[in-house]
């Protein structure tokens, strides 16, 4: 007897779960009526796959664990008639029942094949085998508002707790620097995306303390920045550049520093407002104009006050260079989009975690207000969201939707996603 190509143990199990099968007139394979009053907890681990499952066979109401195959024969397949684990099963669910139902002795057996509607197992292949931009492309916009809302909160909270996941490790490292780690933070939040690693290994090279001393000197900001950099290693027929080299070459002794080698930086199909120089330039800018920096985020009380701490101009040079020795009429600066990623992906976050680590619900709220209150992103996933139907309305919107992509749809987790489990179950 042959399974339904269409049905994993994976959809098989949330069939059950769902009770997404025609309930009336269910028999266990010896005759007896079954009633299923509560389908049980999905066990993730060890053991039956289902605990606590309420069920009425017969006359007899039954309080237990429930064990599911694809094939009744599967039980002898996976070793259970040797584990004690299964030897307290009030009901095996099978989807094929290929065996003499007296084969287990003393567990009833449940045939559910007649009871899955085959739309079911066809829409959930149409899922998986979709390749759009997302598996659900022509039904996502028809999931109610409420189911879409409730589960966005759920993924901008898996989002927020993978970014704060890295932050507590940098505050245990740092014996809870907060400073220092949002000079970090921010430093790879300016390299975003292609290049966060380089500029955060930069910001780890270059102890904060260090900066501060020199950030009344943006020419010497500058030296320690791109010396680290790696990019004044190669000669430069540009008086600026020269210039640097000079003061990083004292520094770089002074402090016994090693710069990384150049050839870390990404650059190919790249704006040129966001290479890797003008991001260093205009970080060298905030660390000029700005003390105590996560001492000012905590001030803020306005997300306009956040902007305009983190909307700083580059040197005079950078207005007229993306890279050294390569002058240009204009440079396009990083703008307020650039600013906004910075807010939404580094210091928000970072603002939650204080309040969460300090118990200070405040900055909690804060945090989630002021990302209520930012643009919603633009990107090609935002983009192509919104040709669906799927319009993020604000920053807060956009988080959770990216998440979306990435964790669920990408991957196809379609039993997963509170949007696939609703088109799932509205066959």
């Amino acid at each position: 007897m042959f399974v339904n190509p269409l049905l994993s143990e994976e959809l098989f199990q949330h069939i059950w779960a769902f009770r997404l099968f025609k309930q009336d007139h269910l028999t266990t394979t010896s005759g007896e009526p079954v009633q299923i009053l509560y389908p049980g907890l999905h066990n993730h681990h060890s053991g039956p796959d289902f605990s606590a499952a309420k069920i009425r066979i017969g006359a007899t109401l039954w309080v237990g664990q429930v064990e599911l195959h694809l094939r009744t024969s599967d039980w002898f397949r996976h070793g259970h008639q040797h584990n004690l684990q299964y030897g307290r099963i009030i009901l095996h669910v099978v989807f094929i029942h290929d065996m003499p139902a007296d084969r287990i002795p003393g567990v009833p057996c449940l045939e559910l094949q007649q009871y899955i509607p085959k739309l079911l197992l066809q829409r959930y292949e149409q899922l998986r085998q979709l390749t759009p931009f997302v598996p659900c492309a022509p039904h996502a916009a028809l999931v109610p508002q409420l189911t879409w809302l409730s589960w966005k909160e759920r993924l901008l909270a898996e989002r927020w707790e993978r970014k704060m996941g890295a932050l507590r490790a940098w505050l245990q490292s740092n014996h809870f620097n907060w400073e220092e780690v949002c000079y970090w933070a921010v430093a790879q939040s300016y390299g975003m995306p292609i290049n966060a690693l380089p500029l955060l290994q930069v910001a780890q090279s270059l102890p904060h303390v260090v900066l501060m001393r020199h950030r009344h000197q943006g020419m010497q900001l500058e030296a320690l920045l791109f010396g680290q950099a790696g990019m004044l290693e190669e000669p430069h027929a540009d008086v600026y550049a020269l210039q640097l080299q000079d003061i990083y070459f004292h520094l770089r002794h002074k402090y016994k520093l090693c710069p990384m080698p150049s050839h870390t930086w990404h650059w190919l199909r790249m704006r040129p407002a966001a290479f890797p120089t003008m991001r260093l330039a205009t970080f060298a800018a905030l660390l000029q104009h700005t003390t105590h920096l996560f001492s000012r985020i905590l001030e803020a009380t306005e997300v306009t006050a956040l902007e305009q701490l983190f909307f700083v101009q580059p040197s005079a040079y950078w207005h007229t260079h993306y890279r050294f020795g390569q002058p240009v009429q204009q440079t396009h600066r990083p703008g307020k989009q650039a600013v906004h990623g910075i807010l939404i992906n580094t210091v928000l976050p970072l603002l939650f975690l204080y309040g969460q680590q300090k118990n200070l619900k405040y900055y909690q709220e804060k945090a989630l207000h002021f990302l209520q209150q930012l643009p919603a992103e633009k990107n090609s996933i935002t983009n192509s969201w919104a040709e669906l139907g799927v319009i993020p309305e604000s920053a807060m919107e956009s988080q959770a939707l990216l998440q979306l992509k990435q964790y669920y749809c990408d991957e196809k987790r379609c039993l997963h996603c509170a949007i696939g489990v609703k088109i799932l179950s509205s066959f």
